[in-house]
C-alpha cells in the first residue's frame, strides 16, 4: 500500500516537471484576472517594492478597508498543524521564502494553530518581507498555557491580548487583516467590531473580518467596523456560501471573500484516498466524516470528474479546483496551503489558464450530480459554526 502511494506520488511529481518544462516553452496569456506588474499597493496604500515576478492581484474589501494582495494567496497552517508529517523549519521556510519569490502577498496563519507555533513560524519566516507581504491572523479560540480548550473567548480585554501577543510572535507593528475565528455566542458581535474599532484607531491593526458566520452577523459587524474580508470553507464539494447567502452579501456590501481548504483539505488534489493513513497526533482530517474510508471512496467519483476536465485542457484536479473558484467573482483569493514546492508552481500557474464560462458552468453541474458522502465536521466542531 505505501509502495503504491509513493508511486502515485511519483508520478504527479512527474507530471508537474513535465508540465512546467512544457509552459516554459509557452507564452500564455492568463485572463482570469488582469496582470499588473509587481509594485502592488499593500498595507493601506503604501507602494510595496518591487515584487521580483509579475503576479496577477485582487481587492479584499472596499473604500479605505480595501486591501490589495496577490489572486492566490498562501494558507501556512499545514505547516505545523492538522497535516500530519511536514518538513523541518527550515524547509518550510523555504518554501514560505519561494512563494514570497513567486509572487504571493497574502500569508494565512491563527493563534489556535498549533497552538501559538503557526504564528512563530510566519513571524520568523516572513516578517523581513514586511513591507511588501501581509500576514493575516485569527483571534477568538481560547488557548491557555499554550493549548486549545475547545471554547470560544472573543471578550474585548481577551482580543486585546490576543493581538498584543500576536504582534510579538509574528514579529510586526500592526496586524493588515485580523479576523475572528469563530463567534462567540457569548459575546455580542457589535462589541467584537467596537474593541477591533479601537485597535485600528490605536494602529495595532489595519483592517479586520470575520470567519464562519451568517449574514445576519456580518451586517451586524459591517455597520460597527467595516470589514474587508469573510473566510470560509468554500470549494466544488462545498458551496453553502451560495446557498445562505453570504456571498450575495459580501458583494452587495463591497467585501472580500476568502476561501479556506479549497481543495477540500487535499482531497480534491486526488493526493489522498480511502487508503491515506493520517496522523493520529496531528491531523484533524481523521476526525472529519468526510475523510472516512468509505466517504472518501465514493466522493472519488467528484476528483475523476475533475480530473476528466483537466486533462483535455493540461490542467491538473487542483488547478482546475482552484480555476472554478477564480473565476466565481474578482473579489474571491483562494489560499491553498502547501508543504512541497512542486504543488506551490501547480498552484500558481492555475493563473495560465483561460476556460470559458459556459465549460465552468458544465463542470459545476456534472459535480453537482454527484451527491457528496460525510458531513464537513463532526457534531462537536459544527458547533462552533456561527449560523
Amino acid at each position: 500500500m505505501k509502495n503504491k502511494n509513493k508511486q502515485e506520488g511519483i508520478s504527479r511529481r512527474g507530471f508537474l516537471k513535465t508540465a512546467a518544462a512544457i509552459g516554459a516553452t509557452l507564452t500564455i496569456q492568463p485572463t482570469i484576472n488582469k496582470v499588473k506588474a509587481a509594485n502592488v499597493t499593500l498595507n493601506g496604500g503604501n507602494t510595496s517594492p518591487t515584487i521580483p515576478q509579475k503576479m496577477q492581484h485582487r481587492t479584499l474589501g472596499s473604500g479605505h478597508t480595501a486591501m490589495e494582495v496577490s489572486t492566490l494567496g498562501f494558507g501556512v497552517m499545514g505547516m505545523t498543524y492538522n497535516r500530519s508529517q511536514h518538513p523541518d523549519r527550515k524547509e518550510c521556510i523555504r518554501l514560505l521564502h519561494e512563494a514570497v519569490d513567486r509572487g504571493v502577498t497574502l500569508f494565512d496563519t491563527a493563534i489556535i494553530y498549533g497552538p501559538l507555533t503557526n504564528e512563530v513560524l510566519a513571524g520568523e519566516a516572513l516578517s523581513g518581507f514586511k513591507d511588501r507581504i501581509s500576514v493575516t491572523t485569527k483571534f477568538g479560540h481560547e488557548v491557555i498555557e499554550g493549548k486549545g480548550t475547545g471554547r470560544q473567548d472573543s471578550r474585548p480585554e481577551t482580543i486585546r491580548r490576543y493581538c498584543e501577543e500576536s504582534l510579538r510572535r509574528l514579529r510586526i507593528d500592526s496586524i493588515p487583516l485580523f479576523y475572528q475565528h469563530r463567534f462567540d455566542r457569548n459575546v455580542p458581535i457589535e462589541d467584537v467590531a467596537g474593541t477591533i474599532s479601537d485597535l485600528i484607531k490605536e494602529g495595532k491593526v489595519q483592517r479586520w473580518g470575520l470567519c464562519e458566520v451568517s449574514t445576519e452577523t456580518i451586517r451586524k459587524a459591517h455597520s460597527i467596523q467595516p470589514l474587508t474580508a469573510i473566510q470560509s470553507e468554500y470549494h466544488l464539494m462545498h458551496r453553502l456560501v451560495e446557498e445562505n447567502g453570504v456571498l450575495n452579501v459580501c458583494r452587495e456590501l463591497g467585501i472580500g471573500f476568502v476561501p479556506y481548504s479549497p481543495l477540500n483539505r487535499g482531497f480534491l488534489g486526488g493526493c489522498i484516498n480511502e487508503y491515506t493513513v493520517f496522523d493520529p497526533n496531528n491531523d484533524n482530517r481523521q476526525t472529519l466524516p468526510r475523510f472516512q474510508p468509505e466517504a472518501m471512496r465514493a466522493n472519488m467519483r467528484i476528483v475523476n470528474v475533475l480530473q476528466q476536465f483537466g486533462r483535455t485542457r493540461g490542467m491538473t484536479s487542483s488547478q482546475v479546483a482552484l480555476g472554478w473558484l477564480l473565476q466565481k467573482a474578482p473579489w474571491i483569493v483562494p489560499i491553498p496551503g502547501t508543504t512541497k514546492l512542486a504543488h506551490l508552481e501547480e498552484n500558481l500557474h492555475t493563473l495560465d489558464f483561460n476556460i470559458p464560462t459556459e465549460e465552468w458552468k458544465e463542470l459545476e453541474d456534472a459535480v453537482a450530480a454527484i451527491p457528496v458522502v460525510g458531513d464537513r465536521y463532526n457534531a462537536e466542531q459544527q458547533k462552533q459554526i456561527g449560523f
